[in-house]
């Protein structure tokens, strides 16, 4: 049964518990066994289709009109790219970027906890320990991280060159200064007030 989907939104009583899936007699297919163990022929599909991935990371803040400018170029070889990123003009919400294709998404995903007054932190150890590699001194969580995923003609150095090329040149936070930067994406500020 095929289930169509908008954003992973679906009926839960489509996808669980539904009996569909035996794990005993999926295991002693051949097929699995062979996958498992690995087999002598077997090119896993990275090599078969030569795709790759990379993951762009950076603190700096993009310039907006920079960033949009690189969003509206093509990607030779980029076939998805997903991740979050922030504005300078916007210091307080993380943006998220979806690619697919060639329809590229950009919209508000919520708050960096740099943003957020410590005492409304988690308490919690878990937590504590799972965001204190991404808290900066200067930045705090806030950052770039996008994954490409492609084959060839994807240039990871010429995407590279070309993200931090929309990067402010400043390395130290300074929000006041970026305020004015023309900013040509959509307003956040309607959905801010459900954050």
């Amino acid at each position: 049964e095929l289930v169509e989907t908008d954003f992973g939104k679906v009926p839960l009583e489509k996808v669980l518990d539904t009996g569909r899936f035996d794990f005993e007699k999926a295991e002693q297919h051949p097929l699995w066994f062979k996958e498992l163990n690995g087999f002598r022929d077997h090119v896993p599909e990275t090599e078969e289709y030569g795709i790759r991935s990379f993951v762009y990371r950076e603190r700096r803040p993009f310039d907006p009109m920079k960033l949009k400018e690189f969003i509206n170029r093509s990607w030779p070889g980029v076939i998805r790219a997903k991740g979050f990123f922030w504005l300078a003009t916007r210091p307080h919400h993380v943006g998220e970027i979806s690619q697919a294709g060639a329809l590229i998404r950009t919209g508000k995903r919520g708050l960096w906890w740099a943003s957020v007054p410590k005492h409304k932190w988690p308490d919690h150890p878990e937590w504590k320990a799972a965001i204190k590699p991404y808290l900066d001194p200067i930045w705090g969580d806030r950052r770039q991280e996008i994954v490409f995923i492609g084959c060839d003609p994807l240039n990871e150095a010429d995407i590279r060159a070309q993200l931090d090329s929309c990067l402010v040149s400043e390395t130290d936070f300074m929000p006041g200064r970026w305020r004015d930067l023309a900013d040509p994406f959509p307003s956040w500020e309607r959905d801010a007030a459900t954050s």
